[in-house]
């Protein structure tokens, strides 16, 4: 897999019919090791080594229900009284975000689903570049570095 823009982090891979599965530690399963997957398991890792947030905090596959469709965010982020705090959204590194339209097109994704959650805090990433964004009064600002917890 592709190095990418975050920390390296401990991870368990093993193959299933010649397929590669990686351990998720939130749902505590090996899942299929895709492109999106990689940068999800880096991510969460960052969350919880360098942002704060811990194991139990971390939510994937947050179900939305945008206009009566089922729909799910890659990770959102609880807080202590467990309400949303960060809504994640993740990208295979080959979704290019230094494309004008391309990072247009995910940031009105991630906007769509926080408008349901309603975290503070918004993260877009294909694990080569990341944005983030806070919800203000104002509407969404672009932050230089990402949240930290408590």
């Amino acid at each position: 897999m592709l190095e990418l823009n975050l920390p390296p982090f401990e991870k368990k891979i093993t193959q299933k019919d010649g397929n590669p599965f990686i351990l998720d530690v939130i749902r505590r399963q090996y899942v299929a090791l895709t492109p999106e997957e990689w940068v999800r398991r880096h991510l969460v890792a960052f969350l919880t080594t360098h942002c704060g947030a811990t194991l139990h905090s971390v939510v994937e596959e947050y179900p939305v229900n945008l206009n009566n469709m089922a729909q799910r965010a890659d990770v959102v982020v609880m807080d202590n009284n467990s309400q949303p705090v960060i809504l994640a959204e993740c990208k295979s590194p080959d979704v290019n975000l230094g494309n004008k339209n391309t990072l247009q097109e995910v940031f009105a994704q991630a906007t769509r689903y926080n408008a349901v959650v309603q975290a503070r805090y918004i993260i877009i990433t294909n694990g080569l570049r990341h944005y983030c964004y806070e919800y203000t009064e104002a509407g969404y600002a672009q932050l230089t570095s990402f949240p930290k917890m408590g």
